[in-house]
């Protein structure tokens, strides 16, 4: 079984420098929104038996730019890890200080953030086992700061990885290969 997995390509939108909380949160949201820009990226060309997208539109319409003709499986369960300010302030903080201390808070499963990351792993461990049901080659359509726990859960289960990095840019993608059940 070989399952490719792409982040999705990147988003037309222009965060603020400094934010309040409030700012930043509304920030979160619109960038949910917002289009992708129509990019090609070179992804391998094969046959895939199925293709797997979130449900945020970004993962759908780079589905869409990469395989015109497909039809897609969306699933909640390789949406991105939702983020938003790690308290409440008036100050204009750098938007660097929000994403650092939300995905901070993220990793200590802070109940601040809307999903901790032993639930991200849960929804990332159950995707696996989805597609390892499935058994076949298949594309999967996700989100930057996802894939790292997306991949982890995928190695325990005996898939070996070509191309992972520790930064994934707009468009770039893992191959992950796993013997097939015979």
């Amino acid at each position: 079984m070989r399952v490719v997995i792409i982040r999705h390509a990147e988003v037309d939108f222009c965060w603020s420098r400094r934010c309040t909380s409030e700012m930043f949160d509304s920030e979160c949201r619109k960038y949910d929104l917002s289009p992708i820009r129509n990019v090609n990226y070179n992804i391998p060309q094969t046959t895939y038996q199925k293709i797997y997208v979130s449900e945020l539109s970004r993962s759908q319409d780079t589905a869409k730019i990469l395989f015109q003709n497909g039809e897609y499986a969306e699933s909640r369960l390789i949406n991105e890890v939702p983020l938003k300010s790690s308290f409440d302030t008036r100050l204009n903080l750098p938007l660097w200080f929000w994403n650092l201390t939300g995905r901070l808070q993220w990793f200590f499963n802070c109940r601040r953030q809307a999903e901790e990351r032993r639930q991200t792993r849960e929804r990332a461990k159950e995707f696996v086992e989805l597609i390892g049901n499935d058994d076949m080659d298949a594309a999967v359509v996700t989100h930057g700061f996802y894939m790292h726990t997306l991949l982890q859960e995928m190695k325990k289960v005996g898939f070996k990885m070509t191309g992972a990095s520790a930064n994934f840019k707009n468009g770039e993608y893992v191959i992950a290969e796993k013997q097939k059940h015979i």
